[in-house]
Parts: structure tokens; sequence; C-alpha cells
């Protein structure tokens, strides 16, 4: 004999299958979250766009940059004494990425912001002096307006020239990644190279496995800030 289900004990149910599935949701969100199965670092907004002049007296365009992580600096060459260089960690950088043949490709760039004597002879001099592989690292300067925009508008960091021909600026390293998204900005002067590292691969990892289904995975990395602590 068959018997049918009272209204009210329809009505009862279908609350509490909706509780039960909303609190496996949230375990859900707060497994993720803690186990966090995927590590990325965050896109933060697309990379400046530009036109410069390298060491060579050529042209430098970000479109020429694309299909490579790049990382940028912002320092002149005039810069000693007290002045907080970053071209060394450059320099001990392009030596770490050449010892490791496991990591991909990666184009380090120094802008100089003193336009009125970082001419290309003088940064390709100064490549020389610092031992820059023209194969890894490039050199770029070009107008003052041009350089103020870039660098004080597109990386949002701050420089100021002194009556001396000195400059006061804060020190800033930038990664972008092959699409051209800013990805990670490291606002020291000495940053950690093995963090360079580690975010290199965590981008490389992202680029070559988030295809097909996994490509969910590394979206909910993101959506859930699954970033390195």
């Amino acid at each position: 004999m068959l018997v049918s289900t009272p209204a009210a004990a329809r009505k009862f149910r279908l609350p509490q299958i909706s509780a039960i599935l909303a609190g496996l949701f949230f375990v859900a969100i707060a497994s993720f979250t803690i186990l966090r199965p995927v590590v990325v670092l965050p896109r933060m907004t697309p990379a400046p766009r530009f036109a410069l002049v390298d060491q060579h007296n050529g042209w430098l365009l970000d479109s020429d940059l694309r299909g490579q992580i790049v990382i940028y600096n912002f320092t002149y060459t005039n810069c000693t004494g007290t002045c907080p260089q970053t071209s060394q960690i450059f320099r001990t950088l392009q030596d770490r990425l050449a010892a490791d043949p496991t990591l991909p490709p990666v184009t380090l760039v120094t802008i100089s912001f003193d336009a009125q004597h970082d001419s290309p002879a003088t940064l390709q001099a100064y490549a020389e002096r610092l031992g820059a592989d023209p194969r890894r690292w490039r050199f770029a300067t070009g107008t003052a307006e041009e350089l103020k925009t870039l660098i004080g508008g597109g990386f949002q960091t701050y420089y100021s020239a002194n009556p001396d021909g000195t400059y006061t600026f804060d020190p800033l390293f930038a990664m972008v990644d092959a699409n051209g998204i800013l990805r990670a900005k490291y606002r020291t002067a000495t940053p950690s190279i093995d963090i360079f590292l580690r975010d290199i691969r965590i981008i490389t990892d992202e680029a070559r496995n988030s295809q097909g289904a996994e490509r969910y995975l590394y979206e909910a990395a993101h959506l859930f800030v699954c970033y390195p602590r």
C-alpha cells in the first residue's frame, strides 16, 4: 500500500536540505582556503604600455616582451653611496636564473628615470660594468615626460630629481607575466632572490596547468585568495 508523504513533512524537509547543502558549500570553501591545493599570485592590472629606447639605441616596446615573464626595476646609473641601488639584485638574479635550467625564460628590464644623463651609450657602459647578459637583461630610458607617465603613473612608484642631480625614489621591482599582467610588486631595495624564483615558478605552474578542468581549480584559487604566505 502506498503511503503519501504529508505536505507538512515535505515543507519541513526542504529547509533542512537547503541548510545541509549550504553548510557543505561553506565547508568546501573553508577547506579549499585552508588546504590551498594550488597557490597563485594575484592578477593586479594590465602592465603599462610603453615605447622606450634601449642601450643599443633601438626601440623596446612592451609588446616585444609578451610570451615571457618580465621583471622590472627602476633606478639611474649614478645611484651610489647611500642611494638604494637595485641593479646588483638583478645581477644576482640573472646568475641564479642562468644556473637553473628548470626555470622558464625571464627577461630583466632596468628602466632609468634619469632622462638627461642616462643616454643609450651610458646605459650600455653601465650594463657592461654590471656584467649584464644582453640575452636576459635589457636597459631602457625615454623622455622625462614618458618616464613620469610610465613609472609614476603606470607602475605607481615615486621618484623625484634633486637640485644636485641625484634622485630620491622608492625602490620597486615589478613582475609581469607572459600575458602582460602585473602579478607582483616588491617595494624594497633588497628583495629575496628565493622569493623571486618561487613567484616565477608559481606563475609558470599556473600557465602550464590551468588547462581544461584544472582551469577551474586555478580560478577558484584566485577567487579565494590562495596567495603565498
